[in-house]
C-alpha cells in the first residue's frame, strides 16, 4: 500500500479539491481504472433508465451472469456525492456479480454541485424501489434483494435500507464498503488521517461543500445514518473498512449501533489499506480479498 501511496505522490496530479467540479469529474473517472483488474467478461450487460420522482432518467446498468431470474445488488458508485459513474465502477460492479451469482443494478444518481442533498439519496431510493417492484422484465427477482455501495455510495445504501425497513420493503443485505456515516468528521480517524493518503480532511469538506444545501442538512439521517432515530429491523450488514481512512471509525460506531438494536453484522477491517483500496485489485492483495469476501455475503444473504 506504501508503494502505491508514493507512486500516486510521484504522479504529481493536483488534488481534485485544487479543481473545478467539471475537471474533478473528469480527473477521476481517468484514473478509476488504473490500479483495476482486467475488466471480467459476463454473461450480460445492459443500459437502461429508470424513472425518478421528478421524472428525471437515471441511468442503470444490468450486470447477469446468465439469463435466469436472478437476486439483485442494487450498487450505489462513490465519490462524494461529486464524482464517479457508473464507467468507474464497471470493473467492481462485473467481478461482484460473477463471484456471488446474483445481479448487480449500478445506479447513477445525480451529483453535487449541480444536483444538491437530497437529490442523490431520491434518485437512489427510486432506483431501489423501482428495482424492487418492476424488475421482473429486467430478468431480476425484486423479492431477493441487497443494497451496496462504497463510500458515499455507501452511505445511500445504508440510508436506503433504513428507508426500506420504514416501507417493509424486504432487504437481504446492505452490502458497505468503508462508507460514510456521520454527520461531522470529529471522530479519531479523522484527525489521525485529516492529510490522506487519497481521502483528505480538504477534500471530504470539498465533496460535502457541495452538496449540502444548508449545515443543517448533515444533520439529517439520510446524510448521516448514524444519526437515524433507531435501526431496529433494518437488514443485515455486511462492512468492508480500511484501517488507514478517515472513515473507519464512523464504519465501527455503525456497526455498533447496528448491533445494539439486535441486527447481525459481518465487520472485517482491511489492515494497512487506504480508502478506495478494494477498487486496487491489480496493486493490493486485500482489494481481491475484500472483493471475494463481499461476494461470499451476497450469496449466503442471496441464496
Amino acid at each position: 500500500m506504501a508503494g502505491v501511496v508514493e507512486r500516486m505522490a510521484r504522479a504529481g496530479n493536483p488534488p481534485l479539491h485544487t479543481m473545478t467540479p467539471e475537471d474533478a469529474k473528469a480527473a477521476y473517472e481517468k484514473g478509476a481504472g488504473v490500479l483495476e483488474v482486467a475488466k471480467p467478461p459476463i454473461a450480460r450487460v445492459e443500459d437502461f433508465s429508470i424513472p425518478a420522482r421528478d421524472g428525471h432518467a437515471i441511468p442503470a446498468r444490468l450486470y447477469a451472469p446468465s439469463d435466469a431470474s436472478l437476486s439483485v445488488l442494487v450498487y450505489f458508485h462513490g465519490g462524494g456525492f461529486t464524482v464517479g459513474n457508473i464507467g468507474t465502477h464497471d470493473t467492481l460492479c462485473r467481478v461482484l456479480s460473477r463471484d456471488s451469482g446474483c445481479a448487480v443494478v449500478s445506479v447513477d444518481y445525480r451529483l453535487a454541485p449541480e444536483h444538491k442533498f437530497p437529490t442523490a439519496s431520491n434518485d437512489a431510493w427510486d432506483a431501489v424501489q423501482f428495482i424492487a417492484k418492476q424488475g421482473g422484465p429486467l430478468g431480476i427477482d425484486g423479492t431477493r434483494l441487497a443494497l451496496g455501495g462504497d463510500s458515499a455510495g455507501g452511505t445511500l445504501a445504508a440510508a436506503c435500507a433504513i428507508m426500506g425497513r420504514d416501507i417493509g420493503l424486504p432487504v437481504a443485505l446492505q452490502l458497505l464498503f468503508y462508507p460514510g456515516l456521520a454527520a461531522h468528521q470529529d471522530t479519531a480517524s479523522h484527525r489521525l488521517f485529516a492529510d490522506g493518503p487519497l481521502l483528505t480532511e480538504a477534500l471530504i469538506s470539498y465533496f460535502f461543500d457541495g452538496y449540502v444545501r444548508t449545515p443543517a442538512d448533515r444533520d439529517d439521517w439520510r446524510f448521516a445514518p448514524l444519526n437515524a432515530g433507531d435501526v431496529d429491523g433494518v437488514a443485515p450488514a455486511w462492512f468492508g473498512l480500511a484501517e488507514c481512512d478517515p472513515l473507519v471509525d464512523e464504519g465501527i460506531a455503525y456497526a455498533d449501533k447496528l448491533r445494539a438494536a439486535g441486527v447481525p453484522v459481518d465487520l472485517e477491517i482491511y489492515r494497512g489499506v487506504i480508502h478506495e483500496f478494494v477498487k486496487m485489485g491489480r496493486a493490493i492483495p486485500e482489494a481481491l480479498s475484500a472483493q471475494a469476501d463481499a461476494a461470499r455475503a451476497l450469496r449466503e444473504a442471496l441464496g
